[in-house]
This record gives C-alpha cells, sequence and structure tokens, in this order.
C-alpha cells in the first residue's frame, strides 16, 4: 500500500500488476474518515447520495451544489484514498463550457482529485474536453442511474447480443477518450470480463461480477444500514440497521426509566461554591 496520494497512476498499475481495486462510497466527513482508516484506495462521493443521504428516490433532483457541498466534507477526512466527484444529472449535457465549469468546480471547490460521469460514445467529446483541461476522469457504464427514466427501472444491461455489443463499444470509446478507469453497474459477470479483458484501463464493479480490475460499493449497504430489500450484488458485512435502532430504543428507554444520565454522566459544583448560592 502506497503511503502517499492514490493517483491515476496507481489505477493503471494496479491493473497491469493484476492488483484489485478498492472504492466505496462516502457523502460525509465522519465516514470518508472511516473509510481511509480501512485503507481503501479511492472514495467515490456519488449522486447516489440523493438517495442514501437526502431522501429522493433517484439520483436525478441532486445538483452541483448539493454534489460541492458534501465533496468538501468527504475530503476533509481523507489523505491518501483518491477521491472521485460525480457529476450529477444534466451538469454536463448543456454545453462545452458549461461541462468545463462544472467539473473544474468538484476539484477547484470541492477538492476531489477526479471526476465521474455516466455515459458512453455520447459523451466522448465531453470527456476529451474534460481530459484535456487536466481533469481525470471515470466513465460509468452499464446500469446509469441518471438515465433510469429512459432505460426503464434498475435493471441489468447488456444482456441481450445489441446491448452487450453497445456496452463493449461504449468502453472502448471511452478508453479512447481519455478515461482513467470505467464503472461497470449492473452488467453480466461474462461481459464485464470480455470488457475488462479488451481494454487497457481498469474496470470497476458494483454488481458486475469478480472478474473487473476492482469492486464498488455503496459503503451504507455493505454496513447493512438500511434492512429491508438486500440486492442481490450487496453482501452485508455488517448489520448496523438493528444495531443502531436497538441502541436507540435502549437510550429511550433509559431517559424514560430516569436511568440515564446516571451520576457518572454529571458534572458536580465544588460543595464551597455551592454553599453560597
Amino acid at each position: 500500500m502506497s503511503n502517499g496520494r492514490v493517483t491515476t497512476t496507481f489505477f493503471r498499475e494496479a491493473k497491469k500488476d493484476g492488483r484489485m481495486i478498492t472504492m466505496l462510497t462516502a457523502y460525509d466527513y465522519l465516514m470518508a474518515s472511516l473509510v481511509e482508516k480501512a485503507g481503501i484506495d479511492a472514495i467515490l462521493v456519488g449522486d447516489s447520495l440523493g438517495n442514501v443521504v437526502l431522501g429522493y428516490s433517484s439520483t436525478i433532483p441532486v445538483t452541483m451544489d448539493d454534489m460541492i457541498h458534501h465533496i468538501k466534507a468527504v475530503t476533509r477526512g481523507v489523505s491518501r484514498a483518491m477521491v472521485v466527484g460525480d457529476m450529477p444529472f444534466m451538469s454536463y449535457h448543456l454545453s462545452m463550457e458549461e461541462s468545463l465549469k462544472n467539473a473544474g468546480r468538484i476539484l477547484q471547490e470541492g477538492g476531489a482529485q477526479a471526476v465521474k460521469l455516466e455515459g458512453g460514445r455520447e459523451v466522448t467529446d465531453v470527456v476529451r474536453k474534460i481530459v484535456a483541461a487536466g481533469i481525470p476522469v471515470m466513465g460509468h457504464i452499464g446500469l446509469t442511474p441518471q438515465s433510469v427514466n429512459q432505460i426503464g427501472g434498475y435493471k441489468v444491461q447488456g444482456k441481450e447480443e445489441a446491448a452487450a455489443k453497445k456496452l463493449i463499444a461504449d468502453a472502448k470509446a471511452l478508453e479512447e477518450a481519455g478515461v482513467f478507469a470505467i464503472v461497470l453497474e449492473l452488467v453480466p459477470l461474462q461481459l464485464a470480463r470480455m470488457i475488462t479483458e479488451q481494454i487497457n484501463v481498469p474496470t470497476i464493479g458494483i454488481g458486475a461480477g469478480p472478474y473487473c480490475s476492482g469492486q464498488i460499493l455503496v459503503t451504507h449497504d455493505l454496513l447493512g444500514m438500511y434492512g429491508g430489500n438486500k440486492p442481490k450484488f450487496v453482501k452485508y458485512y455488517a448489520n448496523l440497521n438493528q444495531d443502531i435502532i436497538k441502541a436507540l430504543q435502549s437510550y429511550c428507554e433509559e431517559v424514560r426509566h430516569g436511568s440515564f444520565p446516571a451520576p457518572e454522566h454529571c458534572f458536580n459544583m465544588p460543595e464551597d461554591v455551592l454553599s453560597k448560592l
């Protein structure tokens, strides 16, 4: 493990050497600092903060100001891991000038080291411009949540021949445009393996099987913070949903019964001061 900041060079060398890349999400200082202490290589401040933190039903309502606010919080908790900031819906679609400005904000104001944007061949011109400005870009194909209304929901992508061939072509186009890595989301493991083998930049899988160059999950998912239905591609490494609820219920019960705060949680005045009151 390098003692310095993880860079795009780390990503290239990891794929070349066959070392798996680890990524997780974070949206605030505390979680970022915990993820950093765990030794994760890169942190994505995803527009998934819309679902995870802000309570939206999709990523669509997330704004640039939302992203900058959370990226700044995350970067305060990180010294080694690369911080990648998502470009939210419509932040790189209106004009080349607007796209460059927004990508620049993520680095200049947010303090991230790279940006991520969704799409394949249709976004390669934007990718080239952003990369030419000195801003590292991570691609994202397969399930692209910003296009969920267009693709008809959260489902596996590339299961049919035409769709699979398009994803392969998209990955190659993004590589040619200059991305340093590509997220593959909800892609059959066989297709993810083909893409990974046919391009030189690393792939980061989420619901894309074990043959990618690395893996990413939403941290709140792997910690089991939600409960309810677990996505097929998620593994719970903890069950914090129940642990947190039990802890909060214990607090409520103790407060209502007067057992908290106990003497050891209280502060006393000096007797000589108290006698004068």
